[in-house]
Formats: C-alpha cells, structure tokens, sequence
C-alpha cells in the first residue's frame, strides 16, 4: 500500500464522522427545541419606546426603526396600535381613515390599525363606533377612552407599554376599567404580546354572545384574498370611488389555522393560531395571531374575512356555533377577566412547526 492510499483511508473515518454530524444537525427539531428557539430569538434587537404626549402617541422602535405605535387620537373611538410594518420595512395595515391612501377599501371606517373591543356591551355597541355613526344613533354606541400612560420601557431584549382605558357608555359611565400591557419584541420576526384585563365598574357587564370581537386587525390590499366583487376604494388621489371589476395583480392572502384548514373557511373555526400568509414584491410576509389557552372561551373562534379584516372572537360563540354553544360572558360589579394575545409579524413564510411551538411558549406566561 503506497503512501497516498494509506492517506485516502486514514481521512475516511474522519469524513464518516463529519458525515454523521452533518446528519444529525439536519434532523427536524423537536417542538421543546423549537420553544427555547423561540425564547432565545425573542432577546436580540434592542426595543425603544418614545412617547410622544403631544402627538397623542408612543412609539415602537425595533433597532432604530418604526415597528408600530400606540396613538390614541381623537378622531376614532378607540386607543389602537398603528401601523404594523414588517421586518423589513413594509407597512401592512389599511392606512384609511387615519392617512391618505391609494388603491384601499373604505368599507368599516371602525377598522383601524390593531385594536380591542366588542359588539354588545350591556347592549352597547363598542365594536363599529365611529364618527361616520349618525348622531341620532350614538346612544347605542360605546367609547374606550385612553386615560393614562402608567409605564414605557425600553430595553435590549424588549419593551413594554402599560396603560389605562374606560369602556365607557355615551352619558360618560364607565362601564369597564381596562388596564392593558403590551409587550414588544424584534428578532428576524417582530411581535406584540397584548394581556387585557377588563373590570367591571359602576354595575354589572354583561358579554352578549356577538361576532364582532375582539382582538381585531385591518390589512392592507396585499393581504386580502382576491375578490371580483364590486366595491368603493381610494382613487389615484384618494377619493373613494365605485369599482366594478376590482384588480387582484399582487392580492394573494391566504389564512391557515393550526389545524390546516385554510382561506376562507377558517371563519367561525376554533384553533389555536391564524397565519396569514402574502407577498409584496420580493418580500414573504406572515402575519399571525395566537390565542392564549387561559383565554376565556378556548380555544378562540376566528373572525377572518377576506376582505382584510382579521380577528380573534372568543365571545361570539352562539353565532359561530350557530346556536350550539353559548357563552355570553357576564362580570359582576368589582369583577375581573383577563385576555392574552400574541401578534407575530414576520418578512418570511412561518411554518405550522414555528407556529404551535410559539404557541405553546407563549401559553406558559
């Protein structure tokens, strides 16, 4: 045997050993793996928060750059986060009513950014309130009204927002104190973990069972699935107007639930995530909202409509069940409860993987 031949053989166990470590490192992760993945990846980019009292907002900055905002302005009838821009810089919610816009529905002018409310509040309507309300029907419509900031912190893993809100009716009685805190994250994927908690507070509030709740979220054309029916949208200078056969270059959401089901039959399903799926241009986009298993009412039913609006509804289950289910959440004077949800924004395709473990991690706190 030649000295070249005795080479060959003494790397070859070397190779082997390579080969099986190479092997080993391609194997799927487990889902407890995926989880401490996830806890770990939530600790990298440095979260500032900057409040803005004069502008009626706090800012959410991920390494320098916008992630979204809590604003509170006068002209709708509750606090919500917006906009929501991806990871890489694109903004993914319906700018109307609150900028000008080019190309969007102007259905819903109640749909804005990310926000937290309900349809029947003892009998009062908090979900649709706007100002496009004609006066003589506002007594049926409730107001949350942001009261106080009472924490902003910034930090190198993440930040967090803690403020107050009333649910309040329209003589001004408050029927609810919601005590709200937000916690951001960025990584290669950002995200908004929102724990509520609603206290009942000059009598007792009753939850009719109602489709339009709670956790809600407006996105922009992109995300939509493609639709051919007739709608009013914002022209080249943003005035609303008559579409008969609508353009659907560059429309390609898709919703997928936990359980697989996707489109538009995950509506009124119960699961324990959504994701919607889109692209613009180059960019993959997943936008992902995660029910919470000490929620009340879960696993969530899901509002998920393919005209942008996006929702988890826990107390609508009499709608959703078509009458099997009931749940009609009541809180005597002075009680409590208590809602989590996790938003996920990503500029890639999160898998089902990803997702339960994210799920699961989020489900421990």
């Amino acid at each position: 045997m030649n000295k070249q031949q005795k080479l060959k053989l003494s790397i070859l166990p070397v190779c082997l050993v390579m080969a099986i470590i190479t092997l080993a490192s391609c194997k799927p992760k487990s889902t407890e793996a995926k989880v401490e993945e996830i806890s770990n990846e939530m600790k990298s980019n440095k979260v500032e928060l900057v409040r803005k009292d004069a502008q009626r907002k706090v800012d959410v900055l991920i390494d320098g750059k916008l992630f979204t905002s809590y604003v509170y302005p006068t002209n709708i009838k509750k606090p919500v986060l917006y906009p929501l821009i991806t990871p890489n810089g694109t903004k993914i919610t319906r700018k109307f009513p609150l900028e000008p816009s080019v190309g969007e529905r102007v259905d819903h002018p109640h749909h804005v950014g990310v926000w937290f409310n309900f349809g029947d509040v003892n009998g009062l309507d908090f979900w649709n309130n706007s100002d496009s309300i004609k006066v003589e029907k506002r007594a049926h419509y409730g107001t949350i009204k942001h009261q106080t900031i009472n924490e902003v912190k910034s930090g190198d893993s993440e930040g967090s927002l803690k403020v107050t809100m009333e649910w309040q009716a329209p003589d001004g009685t408050i029927l609810l104190e919601e005590n709200t805190t937000f916690i951001f994250r960025g990584g290669s994927e950002y995200s908004i973990d929102r724990i509520t908690t609603l206290t009942a507070q000059n009598e007792d509030v009753n939850f009719k069972d109602n489709k339009e709740g709670v956790l809600g979220i407006r996105v922009t054309r992109a995300l939509e699935h493609p639709s051919d029916k007739p709608d009013i949208f914002t022209d080249a200078n943003g005035i609303p107007t008559g579409v008969p056969v609508l353009n659907n270059d560059g429309v390609n959401g898709n919703y997928i639930n936990s359980e697989g089901i996707e489109g538009l039959d995950t509506w009124g399903i119960r699961s324990n995530w959504i994701n919607l799926r889109s692209s613009i241009g180059e960019e993959n986009i997943s936008l992902a909202i995660l029910d919470h298993s000490a929620n009340p009412g879960y696993p969530t039913y899901w509002h998920s409509r393919g005209y942008g609006l996006f929702a988890a509804n826990p107390l609508g289950q009499e709608v959703f069940s078509k009458g099997k289910e009931k749940l009609n959440l009541q809180l005597k004077k002075g009680e409590s409860v208590t809602f989590k949800h996790r938003i996920v924004v990503a500029s890639s395709e999160l898998s089902k993987a990803d997702l339960d473990a994210n799920f699961i991690q989020f489900s421990k706190q």
